[in-house]
């Protein structure tokens, strides 16, 4: 069986002549017509959809606040418990009771020993007083006097040490803070007797130093300033 050739059919779709003259049988294209550009439409703005109900807030975990509260106050207890053991360990260490003990028996031998040589030196001289608190406190108590100006010969200016009469007075009143509850009737009334002698007297010398400061200001003011205006005049 023979087989059929395939037929082409060829189709001349050329405008023009070889002359360059139109052909009559060439297809008609469609003329083109340029399609206008027209301007873009403004898109309508979305509607709104609408609000959804607004859900539980979710609230936030305070529990690493809290965490982070309590590190800071560990933190702040280790740092200070650190700054009092460096302050332990800078501190000296207290005797043991055998060393305090020997080291008072020496002291004890040693006072005796300068005491023979004071009365070998002056025969008539008056036995020292052992020290006691009573003496303690008589002690700071002259000693505070002085500081205000007792005991200065007569016809000349007292001579004040107001600053350090009122750090005796103070070292007072810690003994008596520290002691309260450790004193017979008689220690504690001759310690609070001391105490308000030197306070009044120190009140009367503060206020006494305060009235001489207003008059000096006053007359130093009074000297400064001119003399009061009489009654206005009238200048013509």
């Amino acid at each position: 069986m023979s087989e059929k050739e395939p037929e082409f059919v060829v189709t001349d779709r050329r405008k023009f002549t070889l002359e360059g003259d139109r052909r009559e049988d060439a297809p008609q294209e469609q003329e083109w017509v340029p399609t206008p550009i027209l301007p873009a439409k403004e898109s309508a703005p979305a509607a709104a959809s609408p609000a959804q109900p607004a859900g539980p807030r979710a609230v936030p975990d305070a529990a690493p606040a809290a965490s982070s509260l309590d590190a800071a106050a560990a933190n702040a207890a280790q740092k200070d418990e650190q700054e009092q053991m460096q302050e332990q360990d800078q501190m000296p260490q207290p005797p043991t009771e055998a060393e305090a003990a020997e080291a008072h028996a020496v002291y004890t031998a040693s006072s005796r020993q300068l005491d023979e040589v004071v009365r070998a030196a002056n025969p008539g001289m008056q036995p020292i007083p052992v020290m006691d608190f009573p003496h303690l406190v008589q002690s700071l108590y002259m000693s505070a006097l002085m500081q205000m100006g007792a005991g200065t010969p007569e016809g000349q200016q007292p001579r004040l040490d107001i600053l350090g009469a009122r750090q005796t007075i103070d070292m007072l009143g810690v003994l008596s803070e520290k002691t309260a509850g450790n004193l017979s009737d008689e220690e504690t009334a001759f310690l609070q007797s001391a105490l308000f002698e030197l306070r009044m007297g120190f009140l009367e010398i503060t206020q006494a130093i305060a009235r001489n400061a207003r008059q000096q200001a006053q007359s130093q003011t009074s000297a400064s300033d001119p003399k009061p205006p009489g009654k206005p005049t009238l200048v013509r």
